[in-house]
């Protein structure tokens, strides 16, 4: 990764979305701003936040090329969504996306790594991946996913992408102990009310073992993952064991068509 990353277009943008440009940092509400990376030293600090919510909240046993930081090869591929305190300048909520133009260049998703994505191959000039979603620990009152949601939303409109995937964690650890009960009981609530039709199901490479498990806990699904769901997000099948993230990932779409006329206003304002 260069030192200067992008100016105003990221690298490997077609020449449309060149010409619709990149949005300059926007001021929010909830004393915050959104804006993309374009130095090196931004996408360290959203590098510096993944490590602590991770590694430092989470437990993951992270592999990094420079400590303190959450880097994998998939970054210097990606566009990094940056939400930052006005005040402070500190950033407190990150994505990462990697466009479809840029999944070619490095041939294939994070989620590749996962899951067989064959059934989604008809989908992949138009989709973008999500991935290394997170917020301060300081900041999580829904405002700042709001507003990432937001700009991200304003991003697949100007660059005319209609579909979005990613892995949405589910943590492992439940009441003190490293166990599976509550990814497999989270899956058994998903797969009966929003599971995606079977053309777009995919399969999980290290499968979380469902059967060896509980399923009956009355759990609700973590935050992130019940809003994907209110915006017409699908699950494609059951979780992947991520040993390293010590999590559950659920494998999840959302296309634009889908969003419900009320975030449809909010995030795209249509």
């Amino acid at each position: 990764m260069t030192e200067h990353l992008h100016a105003t277009t990221p690298p490997g943008f077609s020449e449309a979305e060149r010409s619709a440009g990149m949005p300059t940092a926007a001021k929010e509400r909830f004393g915050v701003k959104v804006s993309w990376a374009t130095h090196l030293d931004e996408v360290r600090a959203a590098q510096r936040l993944r490590y602590d919510v991770f590694a430092n909240e989470m437990g993951a046993r992270l592999s990094t090329t420079l400590p303190g930081h959450d880097i994998d090869l998939f970054d210097n591929f990606c566009e990094h969504l940056l939400v930052c305190d006005e005040d402070s300048g500190q950033v407190i909520g990150t994505y990462r996306v990697l466009t479809p133009v840029q999944a070619q260049r490095i041939g294939s998703t994070y989620s590749d790594t996962e899951f067989d994505l064959t059934r989604l191959r008809g989908l992949r000039e138009r989709m973008v991946e999500l991935g290394r979603s997170c917020v301060h620990k300081d900041y999580r009152h829904g405002g700042v996913i709001m507003t990432l949601w937001a700009a991200l939303g304003a991003f697949m409109v100007r660059n005319q992408l209609d579909t979005m995937i990613g892995c949405a964690s589910v943590p492992m650890l439940h009441n003190g102990v490293v166990c599976g009960d509550v990814a497999a009981s989270i899956w058994r609530q998903v797969q009966a009310t929003h599971l995606a039709p079977i053309e777009y199901h995919v399969r999980p490479r290290l499968p979380l073992p469902i059967e060896q498990l509980d399923a009956s806990l009355d759990v609700e699904p973590p935050a992130l993952i019940k809003g994907y769901l209110r915006c017409g997000a699908k699950v494609l099948g059951p979780p992947a064991w991520d040993p390293d993230f010590n999590s559950a990932d659920l494998p999840m779409l959302m296309r634009i068509a889908d969003l419900p006329a009320r975030y449809r206003k909010h995030f795209l304002g249509a």
